[in-house]
């Protein structure tokens, strides 16, 4: 704990560096009496903490004290400069230039080393015991009570942007990138449209199924999508043909990004799992179904998948989801018996609101709304985010900071919880009515998909994952 000389010295410490480093003119203010480090976790997700950012403090922002999700980001005025920062209300705080100012003294030299890069990769490296410790550092500088930043108009002029005038970069550097299926009603559902006899496939209920994507198409939240070619096969005819898709479509998916990694041979444990998962964003796996439909025997999913996953630019970190883990994964008595090695050992099911929204291009020339499409929850999920993570190396397969998974598309049993077009609009029907009068059974270019993730329950804050965006455009 800082005593009030300390905090004395840092704060003259910051405004001297502003005026040496950067021309700022100084004005003393005031430090602030920050508060201890050993904050616990449970302190840190309750209501009672309160922002001297005053959006954070709203019922309805996504990025609450309690949150303090991390991106990449830049200003406008200098874009190829990438920091490292946390959202908090309608603010990021650059946690680059804290480091500079020095009011980050109570990180280790390796936690602000890490800070100072334009990715999260090496930060994510460092394990929970610094993440927890720059957590509660952040969380005492932004609380109400903490006088240091809040009455410092130099400090904050150098500290904080705009969410809404930064650009958002990739927040982590992915190395590799899984798309796991662990959702049973959207097996179910897909599966009735092939094999209506049979549409849950045997392993389904001892092992989540997934396979491997490509890392390199990952693109931030607003990037375009252009229509992906492929080769097609229509039953009516002998041959195949290469055609922009026909039928484009997203998958609402959670992606989960890993710590630190584990060497390669040596299994990471289910009692283990918590220390490698550090935090999640929203995932829209886009997908061409029909080239999907003709390439995917025998070895899955291909170039259907791989020309673009667009993920969100904030990752949520498990322990600001903490009072959101519930007892899982859901099981009935009719299930088969889970293999030792995946039998959950603490709560890690979580209850996480997700929606889809579309618009199309004259749905937003005419100021029309977006329109719902899903919502459901990511608790009913099949397999938990930690059986993903123990049963991907189960064989010894190694893991590496940023590496991603795709949770697999999250839909529910009734209408209005299906998480994908596919599984929304039934064969034979119109589609789905739009504001603008046309109809949708596949996306057509101009459609913007809007993603949005949250956890909220009474007497908690809402964790937010803002939002996961991306606008169709024709093919290339």
């Amino acid at each position: 704990m800082l005593h009030m000389k300390q905090k004395l010295l840092i704060t003259l410490f910051s405004l001297t560096f502003l005026a040496s480093t950067y021309g700022y003119t100084l004005s003393y203010e005031k430090p602030s009496l920050l508060h201890s480090s050993t904050t616990s976790t449970k302190k840190l997700n309750t209501l009672n903490i309160h922002s001297w950012v005053e959006h954070a403090n709203d019922p309805d922002c996504d990025f609450p004290i309690q949150n303090l999700p991390y991106g990449v980001f830049s200003r406008r005025e200098s874009p190829l400069e990438k920091h490292i920062g946390v959202a908090i209300g309608n603010q990021i705080f650059d946690l680059n230039r804290a480091v500079d100012a020095g009011i980050l003294q109570e990180l280790t030299q390796e936690a602000k080393r890490a800070l100072k890069e334009n990715s999260l990769n090496s930060f994510m490296e460092l394990g929970k015991e610094s993440w927890q410790q720059t957590r509660e550092t952040i969380t005492s500088l932004l609380r109400t009570d903490s006088y240091q930043l809040r009455d410092s108009e130099t400090l904050k002029k150098f500290l904080f942007v705009n969410i809404h005038e930064a650009i958002m970069h990739l927040p982590f550097k992915v190395g590799d990138y899984t798309d796991f299926y662990t959702s049973l009603h959207h097996a179910t559902n897909v599966g009735k449209r092939f094999r209506p006899q049979n549409p849950l496939l045997p392993n389904f209920k001892h092992l989540p199924v997934g396979y491997h994507g490509r890392a390199s198409s990952i693109v931030i939240s607003d990037t375009p999508i252009n229509r992906p070619y492929g080769q097609t096969k229509d039953p009516t005819e002998n041959q195949p043909t290469f055609q922009p898709t026909k039928k484009l479509d997203y998958e609402m998916e959670l992606g989960i990004v890993v710590g630190p990694g584990n060497e390669i041979g040596k299994r990471i444990k289910m009692e283990e799992a918590s220390e490698h998962l550090f935090g999640m964003v929203i995932l829209n796996d886009w997908s061409a179904r029909d080239v999907q439909k003709w390439e995917y025997q025998p070895l899955g999913p291909f170039n259907s998948k791989n020309f673009a996953t667009t993920i969100s630019p904030w990752v949520v970190t498990i322990e600001a989801l903490e009072p959101y883990k519930l007892p899982g994964p859901n099981r009935t008595e009719n299930d088969p018996d889970i293999l030792d090695y995946l039998k959950p050992i603490d709560d890690m099911a979580l209850d996480i609101t997700v929606e889809v929204w579309i618009t199309s291009k004259k749905m937003r020339e005419s100021a029309m709304k977006p329109i719902l499409l899903s919502r459901t929850n990511f608790n009913s999920m099949y397999w938990t985010i930690a059986q993903m993570l123990v049963h991907h190396t189960s064989t010894g397969a190694n893991m590496r900071p940023g590496d991603l998974f795709g949770s697999g598309t999250i839909s529910g049993q009734e209408d209005g919880t299906k998480g994908c077009l596919l599984e929304i609009v039934e064969p034979g029907e119109d589609g789905i009515l739009l504001s603008d009068g046309t109809r949708r059974i596949f996306l057509e270019d101009g459609d913007e998909i809007i993603m949005k993730a949250y956890s909220h329950k009474e007497g908690m804050p809402r964790i937010g994952f803002g939002e996961c965006r991306g606008i169709v455009l024709e093919a290339m």
